[in-house]
């Protein structure tokens, strides 16, 4: 099969297109051909190297994909085969306490198609039967593939972690990306406020076009300032945020009492300091998420296949052109989620 594939970790220059051996599905698993893959910075990550994770070399990317069911392994329905479909990339055990009560990110044997296991950067890939969502004809395979990794996660920040509800006000910062792409549009499906943070005049503008109900250029002026100016001090309900230390005093000074920040990202470094005095006298909520169980998993994916969400592609680019894509996606210059096809 042709693959966009590394054998060690490294830039982007490690990025090959080219044959490996295509993959049989295993015990409850499908061959999946795949019509589309959708880059994340999860992928930029994993090609540098994350401490702690071996992989088996070499490694296919690519942890969005959706295609058609070619073959099943033993355990699955020919039934199957045919079935136009969408991956979600998360992988359990499917026994343990967590995986039971539906909270499969907190798995002792979590993992990720692409990043622990091979992903979709593949013209056929191998996955797991349970993790195959069917997609309607009408919704196109490039769109299909931009939505399960960034709209799980965001779905479950906001409605799982958070308990966003309808009149409550949101802050997403990094809004150009995948996840806060979808975040303004489920915050918006759930009839919330939605202020947005981002950069240059450009992207203000795509985020507008999304529905967010204030666009903040950081560029131009203090987001958190803006804020306060925004809701006479008060703040905000909800703060989505990836950005982690660069914006993390900012977006503390904009949570209203009872506020909840969910963190699922630190794109510009991890350290971050909290006022224990001020955490408790606003009694606001600081929490992580990750990911996303099954059900959340499905309910998202039921509203992308309905139409009421509408994944963000950047461009569609056929495989050939892999290393571009990773190049584009660390230079910042995709708005949304950028789509290869095998």
């Amino acid at each position: 099969m042709n693959a966009a594939y590394f054998e060690a970790h490294g830039g982007i220059e490690n990025i090959t297109v080219g044959d490996l051996p295509a993959p049989e599905p295993g015990p409850n698993e499908v061959l999946l051909e795949v019509r589309a893959a959708a880059l994340n910075h999860l992928d930029l990550w994993v090609l540098g190297g994350l401490p702690g994770l071996e992989l088996e070399m070499p490694h296919v990317g690519g942890s969005d994909m959706a295609g058609v069911v070619r073959a099943v392994g033993a355990g699955v329905g020919d039934e199957l085969i045919g079935r136009r479909v969408a991956v979600n990339p998360g992988v359990s055990c499917n026994e343990c306490e967590a995986c039971a009560a539906d909270e499969q990110p907190v798995c002792r044997h979590f993992g990720i198609l692409g990043e622990h296991g091979r992903g979709g950067f593949a013209e056929v890939a191998a996955v797991p039967a349970r993790n195959l969502y069917p997609i309607p004809d009408e919704l196109p395979f490039e769109v299909a593939a931009a939505a399960p990794l960034v709209y799980q996660t965001a779905w479950r920040a906001l409605m799982t972690r958070a308990g966003l509800k309808s009149g409550e006000t949101v802050l997403i910062t990094g809004a150009s990306g995948g996840v806060s792409t979808a975040g303004i549009q489920i915050a918006k499906h759930a009839g919330a406020t939605v202020f947005a943070v981002t950069s240059g005049p450009e992207n203000v503008r795509r985020v507008e076009d999304l529905g967010a109900d204030l666009v903040i250029d950081r560029l131009q002026e203090d987001f958190s300032l803006r804020i306060r100016q925004e809701t006479t001090k008060r703040g905000v309900d909800v703060i989505l945020d990836s950005v982690g230390e660069a914006m993390w005093d900012g977006c503390l000074k904009s949570l209203a009492p009872l506020g909840r920040m969910v963190v699922y990202g630190r794109t510009t470094g991890g350290k971050g300091t909290i006022s224990i005095a001020h955490m408790f006298w606003k009694q606001y909520a600081v929490m992580g998420s990750t990911m996303a169980g099954h059900g959340d998993f499905e309910r998202v994916m039921s509203l992308v296949a309905s139409g009421d969400l509408k994944p963000v592609v950047h461009d569609v680019w056929p495989l050939e052109r892999a290393r571009d894509a990773y190049r584009l996606l660390a230079d910042g210059g995709v708005f949304g989620k950028l789509v290869l096809t095998p």
